[in-house]
């Protein structure tokens, strides 16, 4: 398209071809939900009732309202309705049905507009709104005080969770211009495993196998990647390489992981309360697991002082940890690391530092979601070493962004810590490292 047909083209309104058309329930919803409040007076979700009795009492009012009503609304339409007016009470709204699909990876909601998901790796924009601002508070409120979390004015951004695990974020006016913005990560039901990477292209069975080995070796990883490229998901199929003879500490903002070991201690943060204190942070919780006997500690991502900790625990017994970091290449994976550690307030060298972290760190792993939805590993890449007061990074495996279709291969670097891989009865197989003509240090 040549810059006058940019220039002269009509200006896109952010309806896409595929949108469902506005739902012709939603009067009506408003309406039955209205009058059933009325109704069912100081009843209420935050009653007494237990919440199997509750939802048969809402799906009975609304179904005398329906039948009592002269809309023409066909016995499907009824169905529908008594199950938007019984999430809109007692769950989570017109969220709720996206929370439901399988499909859904993501729900955002911006505001009274229109309700986007993430299906396959991209946005839709469904016909599935809020019809009021108060509606939408309540349902944040009603997940945030869930889980002992709170959100107002004077706290008006807060991180919780689902009880199925699904990851929230929620953030309120004045900081969100235009409304509330409910922003839900769901939870996979099902654990994935190597092979469901594999299948789906984000990771190679050559790859798999060497990260299985480096793992199993006792290997420091960092997987890197921005933010919706499947570093927990990487990171929980990483973990599943962990021997189940060792005792494994997990430290996470919000719980995601899901280790099938036998020997796991979950660690999860915990904010201020209303007065201000009681706040865990992630640092608080590294410091805690070394004093519990750990064999690998998984920092579900690090962001801020903890990085100093994490480091020396590495560097001090514990080798085989994982954690992920947002950065866009392996090198800026590192270089975020090196910044973090600054948080923690500690006037250390920077060459010190830059020794800490190749001390600490084996490989990096590097992630990221391409145009076609598809979250990919671009890099293998080890952490040589220390020369002079560069951190040396050399990849094992890079993306062949091939015309054909994308692949990871071998440039031709073999490991350094191939040797102690060896010599702990882990083997790989000769023509692992052999690929293309191609060696990149960096």
């Amino acid at each position: 398209m040549g810059i006058n047909e940019r220039l002269h083209r009509p200006p896109v309104t952010g309806r896409t071809a595929t949108e469902d058309s506005a739902d012709p329930l939603l009067p009506f919803r408003e309406q039955v939900r209205g009058a059933l409040g009325g109704r069912l007076g100081t009843r209420n979700p935050d009653s007494d009732i237990d919440a199997g009795r509750l939802a048969a009492l809402v799906a009975s009012e609304v179904a005398d309202l329906v039948g009592s009503s002269a809309a023409p609304l066909t016995a499907e339409e009824q169905g529908r309705l008594v199950r938007d007016v019984v999430d809109d009470v007692l769950r989570l709204g017109p969220v709720q049905r996206f929370v439901d699909d399988p499909t859904v990876t993501e729900v955002m909601v911006n505001g009274l507009g229109p309700i986007y998901v993430e299906r396959g790796g991209r946005l839709e924009r469904t016909s599935a709104r809020f019809a009021d601002e108060e509606h939408l508070r309540s349902v944040i409120d009603r997940i945030v005080v869930g889980v002992g979390r709170r959100i107002d004015e004077s706290s008006p951004a807060v991180d919780a969770r689902l009880t199925d695990g699904s990851r929230v974020h929620a953030i309120l006016p004045p900081l969100a211009v235009d409304g509330p913005t409910l922003t839900i990560r769901k939870f996979a039901r099902d654990v994935l495993a190597v092979d469901d990477l594999v299948a789906s292209g984000t990771l190679d069975p050559t790859v798999a196998a060497f990260l299985a080995a480096a793992v199993e070796g006792r290997r420091n990883i960092v997987v890197a990647g921005g933010t919706g490229t499947g570093k927990t998901t990487l990171l929980n199929v990483l973990s599943s390489f962990v021997p189940a003879t060792e005792r494994v500490i997990t430290i996470e903002d919000a719980v995601e992981l899901q280790l099938r070991q036998p020997h796991v201690v979950r660690l999860e943060c915990r904010p201020p309360n209303v007065e201000g204190r009681g706040e865990v942070t992630t640092r608080d919780l590294v410091r805690n697991a070394l004093r519990m006997r750990p064999d690998r500690i998984l920092v579900g991502e690090v962001r801020g002082a903890e990085a100093l900790d994490m480091l020396q625990a590495m560097n001090t017994g514990h080798s085989g940890s994982m954690t992920t970091v947002h950065a866009n290449s392996p090198r800026a994976s590192l270089a975020r690391i090196e910044t973090m550690v600054a948080f923690a307030g500690v006037d250390l060298p920077l060459r010190a530092v830059r020794q800490q972290i190749a001390a600490a760190f084996d490989l990096v792993v590097q992630l990221e979601r391409g145009a076609d939805g598809v979250r990919r590993i671009t890099a293998v890449t080890e952490v040589v070493g220390l020369e002079g007061d560069v951190i040396t990074l050399a990849d094992v495996f890079v993306l062949d962004r091939d015309p054909a279709g994308p692949r990871l291969r071998a440039t031709g670097v073999r490991p350094r810590f191939g040797r102690e891989l060896l010599a702990m009865g882990i083997g790989l197989p000769a023509d692992l490292f052999d690929g293309i003509d191609r060696t990149e240090e960096r």
